[in-house]
């Protein structure tokens, strides 16, 4: 077995490695062909629904799972205010807060049918979020589009991949704080519940620390150190699904939907902003983070530090390969990352 790797061209090695890790980290599309068929599919069927009349009927497809001076510090709670709300008999949608960065929604009523949620911003990307039937808590969705005009509605599924509209707002939103959406607790990096742990952790790891980058640095080599990559949860894990991250935490394993999610809490409950990122790396549907700081501004991949640089830095990737050297210059490349949605 050596000696086959060693007669590899160090290219085909790379390639070898990368396939072997992006298995299962999410659903992979059969061709480029496919991704743009998809995704103008998507953009239609989102045309449909958004820009229609107050009650329509919509087609939702289930979504793929991913695998210095610092801003003001403020309250990070999300909180249904009440202020502005909209309302049905079923489901309510709290706007109160959008210069803070986030929206909040609750479907109340009784239903076994799906229901989901989706929040359309002036990029004209459209995030689709599932909502739970009957629920009394508030599900808290980022602004991330930043300043712009914005539509969110929740929907109740027809069949199959039909909804109907059950209620919709739309409002224009100018933020305090540009960091905002990507510092808050949201329903994909949920550190306001069930995170008890990561939190005391994340204190624990930067205890003394006061630039961003120092912080990174610690908790980024804990999680590629500390967690390994669970390819039987990546074959198997279903659409909807979201991490509990005091559960990856105690695990110590997960897939890269997990790691970046347990990053990005450990980062946002220090006060550094980070976005987690779903997009593709090459054609396999995959998540990792870009972090902020004032000496750097967004770095659009984890980042770590060579010695004379910060770099692009990906916490699965680098932990599934043990941070081989050929990984490690493959996902320095930004080139190979396409980010769809930040949360």
């Amino acid at each position: 077995m050596t000696g086959m790797k060693k007669s590899l061209p160090a290219a085909a090695l790379v390639m070898v490695m990368l396939l072997s890790l992006l298995a299962g980290c999410g659903q992979a599309p059969a061709s480029a062909s496919a991704n743009a068929a998809s995704a103008a599919k998507s953009a239609v069927q989102a045309q449909a629904y958004i820009d229609g009349s107050a009650v329509q009927d919509a087609d939702i497809s289930e979504e793929a799972v991913a695998l210095d001076v610092m801003p003001a510090i403020f309250d990070l709670t999300p909180v249904a205010s009440g202020r502005l709300v909209g309302r049905s008999g079923k489901a309510s949608i709290d706007y109160s807060n959008t210069t803070d960065g986030y929206v909040m929604a609750k479907f109340s009523a009784a239903s076994q049918k799906k229901i989901k949620a989706q929040v359309k911003g002036p990029s004209g990307t459209v995030y689709t979020y599932n909502l739970t039937a009957g629920a009394s808590d508030w599900t808290t969705f980022p602004l991330s589009d930043g300043n712009g005009s914005y539509t969110v509605s929740v929907y109740e599924n027809t069949s199959g991949t039909k909804y109907y509209t059950v209620v919709s707002v739309s409002f224009s939103v100018t933020l305090k704080d540009e960091f905002a959406p990507f510092l808050r607790p949201n329903q994909y990096v949920n550190y306001a519940a069930n995170a008890a742990n990561t939190i005391a952790k994340a204190a624990e790891l930067t205890k003394g620390l006061t630039d961003p980058l120092d912080k990174v640095k610690a908790v980024y080599q804990f999680v590629v150190t500390t967690l390994t990559y669970d390819r039987a949860k990546a074959a198997s894990v279903q659409s909807g699904y979201l991490p509990v991250l005091d559960t990856v935490l105690a695990a110590k394993t997960g897939i890269c939907f997990d790691y970046a999610a347990l990053m990005t809490a450990m980062l946002r409950s220090q006060g550094v902003p980070c976005k987690l990122v779903v997009g593709y790396v090459g054609n396999a549907y995959h998540a990792w983070i870009s972090v902020w700081s004032a000496k750097t501004g967004w770095v659009n991949a984890a980042i770590y530090f060579d010695g004379n640089t910060w770099q692009r830095m990906d916490p699965t990737f680098a932990s599934s390969a043990k941070q081989s050297a050929a990984i490690m210059q493959y996902i320095g490349d930004g080139s190979h990352y396409t980010a769809k949605y930040l949360y």
